[in-house]
């Protein structure tokens, strides 16, 4: 009877995990296909003005409608994928390029290293990636380059803190001490023994940084510090949007409910991840 019961229980698991993984990737990917077919195709161009057709609502002939300057809403909601998706992309790679590296190398030295890396950490964490833009605007000027790095910069902590709390235990494991006996360095051994053994919890990560970063970049568009027009952006669609809040709506709804189907398809997908790629959950399956 118990057996049954353990049964039943790791097939709900398994299910559960299966409608995360399915439900987040088919919404992350609509969201991707979006963005790569704005690439080659729009219904309109999402920069066309065209006054005589403003604030019209959805129809066969604008789908999602337009906005006050008459363009087209759904054309500028896919360029606005693409847009997101590229600072996100770019963010994240710098965060995870420059905070795991670090993370591993104060994880292996441990020590005055150590110390330096999370003090370093500590200082990064001391600016939020709309202080970090606001300062990088003040210096550079506005736009989605200097988005990329403001959220990259925050990023890196991040992924900085998690690489180190995650491999340090690995450290005292029996094989990494054998491979340390047979004289590799800890170039090699972090490469051969550590990162394998974590990779799963950076690719969650990962993924959860990603949707971050999408709410980071529309609230910097939002108030000015990100993509710069003409370029179509969630945010700056969301802040044009107030002005029509009451006699156009929905041009506030849509854009929203992009920003809110990315995120919530990128969790799903790291919830499913986390649940694929995690050995106790495996283990348990």
């Amino acid at each position: 009877m118990s057996g049954s019961a353990s049964r039943g229980s790791a097939s709900l698991r398994m299910l559960s995990m299966s409608r995360s993984l399915l439900i987040g990737g088919l919404v992350t990917a609509a969201i991707v296909g979006m963005a790569l077919v704005s690439l080659v195709w729009t219904p309109y161009s999402p920069t066309a003005i065209n006054i005589a057709k403003k604030l019209q609502g959805p129809s066969l002939t604008y789908w999602l409608g337009t906005d006050a300057f008459g363009r087209d809403v759904f054309s500028m909601i896919m360029v606005g994928a693409r847009n997101s998706i590229l600072v996100s992309v770019v963010a994240v790679a710098v965060g995870a390029g420059i905070g795991v590296p670090l993370g591993a190398l104060a994880a292996a030295r441990g020590g005055m290293i150590d110390n330096f890396v999370m003090r370093l950490t500590d200082l990064a964490f001391a600016f939020p990636a709309l202080l970090t833009a606001v300062i990088i605007t003040a210096v550079f000027g506005p736009g989605a380059f200097n988005a990329m790095l403001a959220i990259g910069i925050f990023n890196i902590p991040v992924f900085a803190r998690l690489t180190r709390g995650s491999s340090l235990g690995l450290w005292k494991r029996e094989y990494v001490l054998a491979a340390r006996c047979a004289g590799r360095g800890d170039i090699a051994i972090t490469l051969d023994h550590v990162l394998p053994n974590i990779g799963h919890i950076l690719i969650v990560q990962a993924t959860i940084q990603f949707a971050l970063a999408i709410v980071a970049e529309a609230g910097l568009s939002y108030v000015g510090l990100g993509t710069q027009p003409p370029q179509p952006s969630w945010g700056k669609m969301l802040n044009d949007a107030q002005t029509y809040i009451y006699q156009a709506p929905l041009l506030a709804v849509f854009p929203g409910l992009a920003i809110t189907f990315a995120v919530l398809g990128l969790n799903l997908l790291g919830d499913g991840l986390r649940d694929l790629l995690d050995p106790r959950i495996r283990r348990q399956r």
